[in-house]
């Protein structure tokens, strides 16, 4: 019953990527990037700041994914993905939000990246009492604001939400709360990990003051058979970092609003919402000290990504691995040489990449305020624990190892916490502090070395 344009169409899909060259990679540890990681022999010293009371049995025992405080203020928050939000009061956890309790649909397992992935509070929290976070549910909870095609089962869902204190000062959440957004995720991975503020942006003397940056991968689509879903080209809404207002009413189901400095805005059939896209998993978004906005980007199996972002930019995924060519339907394993005519395909590359037989899973940290790091930004691999730093400001920017102390001992992150996998993640306080903080055993240390 199809007509002959259909078969056609059919025939042309099955053969994509028939004619790709012969791959240069077929495994994840292939000196793609000759160039390997030096030592700067810098080693600072970690000093034991706060435990997150247990929220499993088995490691990971407590899972953070971040640690700051509240703008303008020394109140440091900390999220355990399976319970809420903490507030540090004396190094200890206090529990501020019960989010487990008051979303009683929320998910944390599979493990991953479910649960209480990210929040961010208001840079006027203190006068208007808002703050955001994003979770899972199972699929099918709810209606969902951004789907896909039917062809793909929905595995669960993230939400956004708002939530407003009655009473900023109270140590505990008591208020209300609107949801914002729900997305149709097809996996446990790849959803909504980053949520944050430009802390750069001052009220009156910047377009970005007050607007919602979101991380959003690629929802497992692309792993699922469905690259198309995320090689959207500014139309849909996954592998993408979005920027919203979350007090206007301008957004596709009038409970957020759209910038109008966004690069899609009013554009039709483009997703307003998008400020980049080409992201695989998008986990931080941050500012280097120029005011340049960057992120980390999880790779598939080959390459890391650190990316500078630019609004309205393709960073690649998923046709591209770092700066190498990947047939999204074929194996993810085997990477290819940039074509020819690579200009035409308007792709921008990474201000850093990392391959696999150096970093696994890279995550992003802070720009350190002082120290033998001072300027510099750290990151780090998540499974080994293994640290980095970079200077982002200059142009050709490379990575560097750096190493901790811990009582005096030079050791490894995976000795310090007696286990293979550290679950590496960062945070800073009101004072730009750098801590290192693991899920395997619940720990969170600070920097203080000179």
């Amino acid at each position: 019953q199809l007509a002959e344009g259909d078969l056609d169409a059919l025939l042309s899909y099955l053969h994509t990527f028939s004619t790709a060259p012969i791959p240069i990679s077929g495994d994840t540890t292939s000196n793609l990037i000759p160039e390997k990681i030096q030592d700067s022999d810098i080693r600072l010293d970690l000093v034991f700041y706060a435990q997150l009371p247990p929220s499993d049995a088995v490691a990971p025992l407590a899972k953070m994914t971040k640690m700051e405080p509240i703008p303008g203020t020394t109140r440091l928050m900390i999220n355990d993905q399976r319970v809420g939000l903490y507030e540090l009061v004396d190094q200890k956890p206090q529990l501020y939000l019960p989010l487990l309790k008051l979303r009683l649909k929320m998910v944390s397992k599979p493990g991953w990246a479910t649960g209480l992935g990210s929040f961010a509070f208001h840079p006027e929290f203190a006068k208007n009492g808002l703050f955001y976070t994003s979770h899972t549910e199972p699929g099918g909870t709810a209606k969902a604001d951004v789907g896909y095609t039917d062809s793909l089962k929905v595995f669960m869902q993230w939400v956004l939400t708002e939530w407003k204190a009655d009473d900023p000062k109270e140590s505990v959440f008591k208020g209300s709360s609107r949801e914002i957004l729900r997305v149709n995720n097809s996996s446990q991975a790849h959803g909504m990990q980053e949520l944050t503020f430009n802390p750069q942006a001052k009220k009156g003397a910047s377009a970005d003051y007050g607007l919602l940056y979101v991380g959003y991968g690629d929802g497992g689509t692309a792993e699922n058979g469905f690259p198309e879903i995320s090689n959207h080209g500014g139309k849909g809404m996954y592998s993408s970092i979005w920027r919203i207002d979350p007090l206007g009413k301008t957004g596709r189901n009038g409970q957020y609003g759209i910038p109008t400095s966004n690069p899609f805005f009013g554009k039709k059939d483009f997703a307003g919402e998008v400020y980049a896209y080409g992201f695989r998993n998008p986990n931080r978004i941050f500012w280097d000290e120029k005011g340049q906005l960057h992120s980390t980007d999880i790779g598939q199996h080959s390459i890391e990504e650190i990316n500078r972002i630019e609004p309205g930019r393709f960073y690649g995924w998923p046709i591209r691995e770092g700066t190498f060519v990947i047939n999204p339907y074929g194996s993810f394993r085997s990477l290819y040489p940039l074509p020819e005519d690579d200009a035409k395909f308007g792709v921008s590359y990474p201000k850093i990449q990392l391959e696999h037989d150096e970093t696994v899973a890279i995550i992003g940290g802070y720009t350190v305020a002082d120290g033998p790091l001072k300027g510099k930004f750290v990151s780090g691999d998540v499974p080994t624990g293994r640290l980095f730093f970079t200077d982002l400001t200059e142009e050709n920017a490379v990575a560097q190892s750096w190493g901790i102390r811990y009582k005096g001992k030079e050791m490894s992150l995976q000795e310090l916490v007696g286990h293979d996998r550290v679950d590496l993640k960062f945070g800073r306080d009101g004072a730009n502090g750098l801590y290192v903080m693991s899920k395997t055993n619940g720990g969170v240390y600070k920097v203080v070395g000179k």
